[in-house]
């Protein structure tokens, strides 16, 4: 019987997880300013003409200004709604979003950090040359990353695909039971549960035998599913333990950066990336479709530079030097292809998922396949998807049968004719949820990570992905989105007739607060 630890007692989820879900708080936001819309109306009728006139002119200037800006086209029609809708209301939150002066300390914060440590892990010359001569192309797309955040490309890594999250778990245990020296976990989710409580278990032995082990976590987690404490509970079992932006009984920008990243490194040999949570997987959504990567060499560097990044922002000394450039670190001659995992972060203005995945549709030549949870796309990566098929490349994207959230899941719907028109093939994954964020394109470029198809990953979320060229597992990425494809139902012109009027109505609403969802 394995051994596990929880901490907590068994309680009770459902109606804190709804309010406090992304959706949930977006129409709380706007329910209230409607009703201090109507408020105001009742209690200033008698000034109400001087009052409208000047608060008409109020937002037509904030409409201009916003018109103006480099916003993406999606978010302009939604803030130009959300004014019209609750007028000034909307005006004055529009202006408090965009002065951003909660994010403004975390981007400070985070640039510094890239910048003093950017040169702990260097491009190796010899690796870049070679990969130049064999893709040029690629070659480039090393150098933007590279550029956006100290991401070297490697050789001579040992890279294992899992289909599924149970997978990545035995070979989780693994790894964690032979960690010698360090630990570093970084998830979005945490919760108490079997996978969560044998980890800890390890984790807790681990700290006891002297390994440095760290644990960080989306503060989102405190609201539904961890107490605010937990971090002191993990402490007294010799466990460093953090919390990423905790929620806090005030309003600022910031909150609306959430850490979405997964990360696990040991020892700076091994390191694992995906979309597995430290959280069981959610029966009632049918079968949980996730994957998951493990890298061992060089590459682990990159993601143990993306923890200690974060882990640090709010220490006002770093030295990152005892975890990076590890001598023991294997390298494995026999092994072919480039590696780069990567990260995202909301707070400069690369979007650097989104770009990977376009350049790999701008490149692809004979098919690329697509695994997304969720699909709220904006103008550049629909402009993408739709160019890619009218090629005369073979895309095909993989959705959810069975949603987590059925609001988003309709405004999912709104971009299937569209990308249909333009020669995208999409299909849903009948047995249950699509978890899995990857791409994989003409047998010789993958992405394995964190980021979903929609606003908050692309524009709003830390993020993290591995990019993989010419690596063997993109063969077995590429067999598993086959698999993966032979259970799933493909959609047709026929069936989008078929969807109920609620589904489209509410569907066709839902996109107008797209890019707040």
């Amino acid at each position: 019987m394995e051994e596990r630890i929880d901490l907590l007692k068994k309680r009770k989820k459902g109606l804190l997880r709804i309010v406090f879900s992304r959706t949930g708080v977006v129409i709380l936001l706007l329910l209230a300013a409607v009703a201090l819309f109507l408020v105001s109306q009742i209690f200033f009728a008698g000034l109400i003409n001087g009052i409208m006139g000047g608060v008409s002119i109020f937002n037509i200037i904030i409409i201009i200004f916003l018109v103006n800006t480099d916003m993406d086209s999606s978010a302009k029609i939604t803030w130009i709604v959300v004014i019209m809708l609750t007028s000034v209301f909307g005006a004055l939150f529009y202006l408090y979003t965009n002065t951003n002066n909660g994010g403004k300390k975390v981007r400070k914060l985070c640039s510094e950090m890239i910048e003093k440590h950017k040169s702990d892990i260097t491009q190796d010359s010899d690796t870049f040359t070679a990969l130049q001569n064999e893709s040029i192309a690629t070659a480039q797309l090393v150098k933007y990353l590279g550029n956006s955040g100290a991401f070297p490309v490697t050789r001579h890594n040992r890279v294992t695909y899992y289909p599924l999250g149970e997978d990545k778990f035995a070979d989780m245990i693994y790894e964690l039971k032979k960690a010698e020296k360090f630990i570093f976990m970084e998830y979005f989710i945490v919760d108490e549960g079997r996978m969560w409580g044998s980890i800890l278990s390890i984790l807790a032995e681990k700290a006891k035998q002297g390994v440095d082990v760290r644990v960080m976590y989306d503060g989102t987690c405190a609201i539904s599913l961890l107490p605010y404490n937990y971090p002191e509970m993990l402490s007294k079992l010799g466990i460093k333990c953090k919390m990423f932006s905790p929620i806090k009984p005030f309003v600022s920008t910031h909150y609306n950066y959430r850490d979405h990243r997964k990360i696990l490194v040991i020892d700076g040999k091994v390191g694992f990336n995906g979309g597995v949570n430290l959280a069981n997987d959610i029966v009632r959504f049918g079968h949980w479709k996730d994957t998951a990567i493990r890298v061992q060499g060089k590459a682990v560097d990159n993601m143990t530079l993306m923890f200690l990044n974060m882990w640090c922002l709010d220490e006002k000394e770093s030295d990152h030097s005892p975890f990076l450039n590890m001598a023991d670190c294997p390298v494995f001659e026999e092994e072919k292809g480039y590696v780069i995992p990567y990260g995202d972060s909301p707070l400069d203005r690369d979007k650097v998922g989104e770009k990977v995945y376009m350049d790999i549709l701008d490149r692809a030549e004979k098919y690329v396949h697509i695994m997304t949870p969720y699909l709220i796309l904006d103008d550049e990566l629909l402009t993408a998807l739709k160019f890619s098929a009218e090629r005369g490349v073979d895309t095909k994207l993989i959705l959810p049968g069975i949603p987590d959230k059925k609001a988003v899941y309709s405004l999912a719907k709104t971009y299937f004719r569209t990308l249909m028109d333009s020669g995208v093939e999409i299909y849903l994954y009948t047995p249950g949820f699509v978890h899995a964020k990857m791409f994989v394109s003409d047998d010789i470029k993958a992405v394995v990570g964190t980021i979903n198809l929609d606003y908050r990953s692309l524009y709003h979320h830390f993020e993290c992905g591995t990019f993989l060229y010419d690596v063997d597992c993109i063969g077995d990425i590429k067999r598993d989105f086959e698999n993966t494809l032979s259970k799933c139902e493909r959609v047709t012109y026929d069936s989008i007739k078929k969807e109920s009027f609620f589904t489209k109505l509410q569907g066709r609403v839902m996109r107008l607060f797209a890019p707040l969802l």
